[in-house]
């Protein structure tokens, strides 16, 4: 059963890559300002979820709902909208552009979206002092430590105001204090705007700080607090 209120719901999701299932009738769901942890082993089929409900990747099977719409119905154009607005994206080794500074990566969303260089660069500010990096704004992602170039990206993630965050191993190339304060400062930021997170990961002190558990394990998920 889906919770009332939910923001972001898939239903008996598939999906095969070739003859390999990858998803076998998934389902899942977030409320906005929740953090969901999606954990499980390596292969069962977690970053395959996330994917499909970023609307990156297309289920053969099931249907994605997001703030009312089937995302599997949205054209091309309306699904890259909606990741460059109402979506961000936080991955395991940050993925920022390597030509720019830390400011134009956070400041990058905004201006894709048509904000102007000077008002964007100054909620990217913003974002970065937030993050507790703003000290590096003018420095090349090549230029920074790992916890930094991460702080920047969760920066980056959450400069649109997005609805949804997706985070996939966010700490996953981190120390444990550094990965312990970015999970910090993701979680209460998200939190605080009221947005949701869907974090991908496979480590337990990772997923405690999210508000509940989903285990995905050969294709299925498992909402440890909706399933008994």
């Amino acid at each position: 059963m889906t919770p009332a209120g939910s923001l972001l719901v898939a239903q008996d999701l598939h999906k095969a890559y070739g003859s390999t299932p990858a998803l076998d009738g998934a389902s899942f769901s977030v409320h906005p300002g929740e953090v969901v942890a999606v954990m499980g082993p390596s292969g069962s089929g977690k970053s395959t979820l996330l994917h499909c409900l970023a609307g990156i990747v297309t289920p053969d099977k099931g249907t994605i709902s997001y703030a009312g719409r089937e995302i599997s119905s949205m054209s091309d154009a309306e699904r890259s909208a909606l990741r460059r607005g109402d979506f961000g994206f936080v991955f395991q080794f940050g993925q920022l552009v390597p030509e720019l500074t830390c400011l134009e990566n956070v400041a990058l969303p905004l201006r894709l979206n048509g904000t102007r260089r000077k008002a964007a660069e100054h909620t990217a500010r913003q974002g970065l002092e937030r993050l507790e990096v703003d000290g590096i704004a003018g420095r090349r992602p090549g230029e920074v430590s790992g916890g930094q170039g991460q702080r920047v990206a969760v920066a980056r993630a959450l400069a649109g105001s997005p609805k949804v965050i997706f985070a996939d191993e966010p700490t996953g190339a981190l120390d444990s204090l550094n990965g312990e304060r970015v999970m910090e400062l993701l979680t209460e930021s998200a939190r605080s705007a009221n947005t949701a997170v869907v974090l991908v990961t496979h480590e337990a002190r990772v997923a405690a700080y999210s508000d509940r558990d989903v285990v995905v394990r050969d294709g299925r998920a498992r909402d440890l607090e909706y399933v008994v």
